[in-house]
């Protein structure tokens, strides 16, 4: 019997239209979507012509609200990256949809390898990466204290088997390897204006729901500590923009708009954005 609180229940918008629950960790401060779909199972969720990081699409206002996001993001990423010291430059992408975080690294000298389990976008990954992505099995074969840099672009809340994701994580890193990871933040200002229609929440593709304790603690376990929390501003308007879809049935661009604004505005004091980006460090033990 499950002994956590329901949080929310929410609806599969995308795909299924079955109800999930979120249950709420106190421990962690952060939600787990139940019943978790078996894993034979989990890629079913994910048939959707409107996953947007599995094509390059732009075929109407929210695909090209992405690219034209995704193109400023992707300088900003490379920034990030590029501050931190890395004699080698080894990058490894996991999550990598269609590669083109990882083409703007490699144009930049990074020595790249990608992840991506969702077959078509892993083929486009790789025209552009010099069939540098792998499936997600490939992960297994990588040595220990292999990269400078691991990136996971609103990836971590996808993966089954959290934990042992995480030492595998901790294992694939060099010894002051630095770990960057990108997720939704359902204590913003966002999430608790559309409460169970918040895009964010993805169920069941988004297994966890994480808040700044939880990763911290998550990774705390592994000797891995987060150094700095970065906000991700665009967020709140694209998640918006789809939630306001799945409440009233169009994406009214101007009212997500005002509350992506409102979202961020209140984020200035609360430090509580739509999404953030955790830098985090091996520390030598």
């Amino acid at each position: 019997m499950n002994k956590k609180p329901t949080y929310l229940t929410v609806k599969d918008h995308s795909v299924s239209g079955e109800d999930f629950q979120l249950l709420y960790s106190e421990v962690l401060d952060m939600l787990e979507t139940f019943p978790q779909p078996k894993a034979e199972n989990l890629s079913e969720y994910y048939k959707s012509e409107d996953y947007i990081s599995h094509t390059d699409t732009k075929r109407n206002l929210l695909e090209k609200v992405y690219h034209i996001v995704r193109t400023i993001s992707l300088k900003r990423k490379l920034k990030l990256i590029n501050s931190f010291q890395s004699e080698s430059k080894t990058l490894l992408d996991i999550g990598c949809g269609t590669g083109d975080f990882l083409a703007t690294a490699q144009n930049d000298n990074w020595k790249i390898t990608g992840i991506e389990p969702n077959k078509n976008a892993r083929q486009i990954a790789n025209s552009k990466t010099s069939n540098s992505v792998f499936e997600i099995e490939y992960l297994e074969t990588l040595e220990e204290n292999s990269f400078d840099v691991i990136t996971l672009w609103h990836v971590l809340e996808h993966l089954p088997e959290l934990e042992l994701h995480i030492k595998l994580l901790k294992h694939l890193l060099k010894p002051n390897g630095t770990l960057v990871i990108a997720v939704p933040n359902f204590k913003s200002y966002d999430a608790k204006h559309y409460k169970n229609f918040w895009a964010a929440y993805d169920v069941p593709r988004h297994l966890w729901h994480f808040s700044k304790t939880s990763i911290a603690e998550l990774f705390k376990k592994e000797n891995i500590k987060l150094i700095t929390t970065l906000p991700m501003v665009f967020d709140a308007y694209y998640v918006s923009l789809l939630s306001e879809k799945y409440k009233s049935g169009w994406m009214n661009p101007f009212k997500a708009f005002w509350v992506g604004m409102r979202s961020n505005l209140k984020a200035k004091r609360s430090k509580e954005y739509s999404s953030h980006i955790y830098v985090l460090k091996h520390e030598n033990s």
